[in-house]
Order: C-alpha cells, then sequence, then structure tokens
C-alpha cells in the first residue's frame, strides 16, 4: 500500500494573515476528489519539519513575523532537505521573499539572507503595489492560462540566471514592474515556485493546483470539471481587461 501524498502547512502563526492556507486546503481537496489519499500536516516554529513531504506551503506575513519564520526554518533545515529529496514548495508573497538569497526587513532596509531556495533578491520599493492582478502563464505543455490573484506587497524581487519567471504580466506590478511575476526553480529533486498573488492564489486557479500535483507526483492527473469555478474565473478576468 502507498503512502498518503502529505502536504506541509508551514508556520501558520507567523505566514498566516492572508488567508493563504486556502492553498494547501484546496491542494488536499484536488487529490481526494480524485481518489487519492493525501493528509495535511501543519508545522509550527520549534516543531520539526518533515524533509520526505510531497508538497509544502508557505504564506504571507508582516515583517517581523518573516523574519522569524526565516530564522527557524535556517535554523531547522527541513524545508530545504525536503524540497531537495523531491518535494514541491509553493511560497507566497512573504514566503516568496525569503526563499530567496537575500531580502531587506523594515524601515532600516536591513538586508538579511534568505533560505537560498530560489535565485531571487528582494528590496523595498514604492508605491506599494496592491490590487487585482492578471498574469498569463505559459504551462509544460506551451499553452497559455491565466492566473488571478491579489497583491500587497512592499518588495521589489529581482531574478538571478537560476530562476526562471511564473508568468508574465497584464494587469498589476508583479515582482518589480519590469512585466514579470513569480520564479521557479529546481532545488535538488524537487521544484520551488514563488509568487506575489494572494486570493488563495490555488483556489482562483485550478489549473496551478494541478500543476504543483503533478510536479509532487510525478505524472499527469486527469481533468476535474468544476463549472461553477470557471465561470467565476471568467468573470473575474472579465473584469479587469473591462
Amino acid at each position: 500500500m502507498s503512502k498518503p501524498v502529505t502536504i506541509v502547512l508551514v508556520y501558520q502563526s507567523l505566514l498566516g494573515i492572508y488567508g493563504d492556507q486556502g492553498n494547501a486546503k484546496v491542494a488536499l481537496k484536488r487529490l481526494q476528489l480524485r481518489g487519492i489519499e493525501a493528509e495535511l500536516v501543519s508545522v509550527e516554529p520549534g516543531e520539526p519539519m518533515p524533509d520526505d513531504a510531497d508538497l509544502y506551503f508557505l504564506g504571507g506575513g508582516e515583517d517581523m513575523a518573516q523574519i522569524s519564520a526565516l530564522k527557524a526554518l535556517q535554523s531547522d533545515g527541513g524545508l530545504r532537505r525536503g524540497v531537495e529529496n523531491g518535494g514541491v514548495l509553493l511560497a507566497v508573497c512573504a514566503g516568496f521573499q525569503i526563499c530567496g538569497t537575500t531580502l531587506t526587513v523594515g524601515a532600516r532596509d536591513e538586508v538579511v539572507e534568505g533560505l537560498g531556495l530560489l535565485d531571487v533578491e528582494t528590496r523595498r520599493g514604492e508605491p506599494r503595489a496592491v490590487g487585482e492582478v492578471l498574469h498569463r502563464w505559459t504551462r509544460p505543455d506551451g499553452t497559455e492560462s491565466l492566473i488571478t490573484g491579489f497583491e500587497n506587497h512592499g518588495g521589489r524581487t529581482t531574478l538571478g540566471p537560476a530562476a526562471k519567471p511564473l508568468a508574465t504580466v497584464e494587469v498589476g506590478v508583479g515582482n518589480d514592474g519590469s512585466g514579470v511575476e513569480g520564479a521557479v526553480q529546481q532545488v535538488g529533486k524537487g521544484w520551488v515556485i514563488g509568487t506575489y498573488p494572494h486570493g488563495p492564489i490555488l483556489p482562483r486557479n485550478p489549473e496551478l493546483a494541478d500543476h504543483l500535483l503533478e510536479l509532487a507526483l510525478g505524472r499527469g492527473l486527469e481533468p476535474l470539471p468544476m463549472p461553477e469555478i470557471d465561470e467565476l474565473r471568467r468573470q473575474r478576468i472579465d473584469a479587469l481587461r473591462g
């Protein structure tokens, strides 16, 4: 009997202010609806991070909570090992920033070392990026899909050569106003995807949710039709495009 797909929700007490825990819950539900056994595990600072999970989720948080989470993850080391062992990590907003090589925090713009899971750097920028977004994502099969969400960040994130953009911006600021959004990078046997939109992003973008699941499982998944979700997406996209 194969073991259940393990989904880890990381440090919700620190990185849970924007409802990004919904990403992990959607991943769990989309597996269960397909008859795939899965379990959701919540890990808080001071608890050992599993290094053999299939999916990890980091969410958004305020500056001091972000740094507390970063220090705890650096000390534990389990998240890095988990990704290198083949896990897939989705990191949103503050979670995205701490996965980079360096970031600045607070009014003093102190530069701190990140987890180094993504070849990106984040610095504070003005004005703050706030509002609904629409991004164009090219899927692995070459077809294009749209990503909707809500960005709320004061950081400007630039990509190094090892990281590739997740998407291009149609509406919103994205990483730094240059027209790209998010980052994708293979780390060891696993993958890290960083992105700014909340929403949460996976309930609003089922194709992206299934892409993460397929990366974690190492195989394709059959479609999961949900006409009501498709209609809501259509309405959001039409509203953004005016």
